[in-house]
């Protein structure tokens, strides 16, 4: 695939944007190319999660491809739908954990802001230069960070374009964890593979309650929680669950 590398590990499909020599921006190529991805991952019942990184040492992703948008325009990187890379506007069943592997700038953090985990590099920088560009961040960033990053913060990294440390996102909430570079990815799979030890149906249901819960009123989002809990309650996964507790044994979960 042109400047991207799939891969699968198990149940994990590790993509990896591989465009050193342009900071992994995302052409439309690429782009595009990741959406494909994304889309046969979802689709794959061997799949259970998805870990998104760049190649090198410098870049996870630095946005859209300025180079190609000058000869072409801006915008090619953006999928009708889905958004920046098939991402930033897509509904997903399965989880996609970001590990930041180096500079996480326009399009690149607002992918970031998309993924349910986030693992960064310890010399990581992130943030939104769009505006520096006469852009601004429409495709998810400034409408992510309204909803996770205090107000002064957010407007701060909105109005300024300057980056900030993957330690002071941590702080804000928006990294999971920031370990040393050479920890990074394999940190980031022990992780998702330990997850996917877990039941793969109650992990997308937990995921989708709370996607659900973050644009519904409390009232409203327990209805629907214990609408699910009823149905979960009586499911395989979970009787199997409590049947390995009581048996004092690991649960063998039937995945996919």
């Amino acid at each position: 695939m042109t400047g991207l590398i799939v891969e699968h590990r198990g149940p994990v499909c590790l993509l990896t944007i591989d465009r050193v020599a342009a900071r992994n921006a995302l052409d439309a190529a690429t782009s595009r190319a990741l959406d494909a991805a994304i889309t046969a991952a979802e689709a794959d019942p061997g799949v259970g999660a998805m870990i998104l990184t760049g190649a090198g040492d410098k870049a996870f992703c630095s946005g859209m491809d300025l180079k190609e948008a000058e000869r072409i325009g801006a915008g090619h990187g953006l999928i009708p739908g889905r958004g920046f890379g098939g991402i930033t506007e897509r509904r997903r069943t399965k989880p996609l954990i970001a590990a930041i592997n180096g500079t996480a700038v326009a399009g690149g953090f607002e992918i970031m802001l998309a993924c349910d985990m986030v693992f960064a590099a310890d010399q990581a920088l992130m943030g939104l230069s769009e505006v520096k560009r006469g852009l601004f961040a429409f495709a998810g960033g400034i409408q992510r960070l309204a909803a996770q990053v205090p107000r002064a913060a957010a407007l701060a990294m909105i109005m300024t374009g300057e980056l900030l440390p993957a330690r002071r996102l941590y702080e804000l909430g928006v990294v999971t964890e920031v370990l040393p570079a050479d920890q990074l990815l394999e940190r980031a799979m022990a992780v998702t593979q330990m997850m996917l030890g877990h039941s793969w149906q109650a992990i997308r249901n937990g995921r989708e309650l709370y996607e659900l819960s973050c644009s519904m009123e409390i009232g409203q989002a327990l209805a629907v929680g214990n609408a699910w809990g009823k149905a979960t309650l009586d499911s395989a996964d979970s009787r199997e669950g409590i049947a390995a507790f009581a048996q004092k044994r690991d649960a063998r979960f039937v995945q996919g």
